[in-house]
């Protein structure tokens, strides 16, 4: 079967009990997920990540441990482009702030950014990728 392949990496930031989240409006309806997105013909996972939370957040972010590697097949009628299943792969890091301050991405594929208290979360219109970062975040025991 013919189908493609995505790779993203992102970032879980927790600060004060509240995690960083970017507002994804591409799908129609905006719904929230973590910092991060896909990767650049050869660019590494890291690097991407860290490009990628700076793109949505402004902030600079600093990698900790790999949390995982997620693995989703998206059928190709629910894609929102291309005709063929999509496979994707969301390399999931601990991550922290380093630096920056925190602005909206302009132009891109989400609209926020902002920290929202742990338990809100839950009431959010978000994306899977979220619960599944926090589900591997809290796992670890960080």
């Amino acid at each position: 079967m013919d189908f493609d392949t995505r790779v993203g990496a992102y970032g879980i930031i927790i600060r004060d009990n509240a995690l960083l989240l970017a507002r994804w409006i591409e799908a129609g309806t905006p719904r929230w997920t973590l910092p991060g997105g896909g990767l650049q013909l050869g660019e590494d996972a890291p690097t991407g990540a860290v490009r990628e939370i700076f793109e949505e957040t402004g902030y600079q972010a600093s990698l900790g441990p790999l949390l995982g590697v997620d693995s989703k097949h998206i059928p190709a009628g629910r894609r929102l482009h291309g005709t063929r299943p999509l496979h994707a792969l969301r390399i999931i890091y601990d991550a922290s702030i380093t630096g920056g301050e925190l602005r909206h991405e302009v132009d891109g594929s989400t609209d926020q950014a902002r920290w929202v208290p742990l338990d809100e979360v839950p009431a959010l219109e978000r994306v899977d990728l979220v619960d599944v970062g926090l589900r591997l975040h809290f796992a670890r025991g960080t």
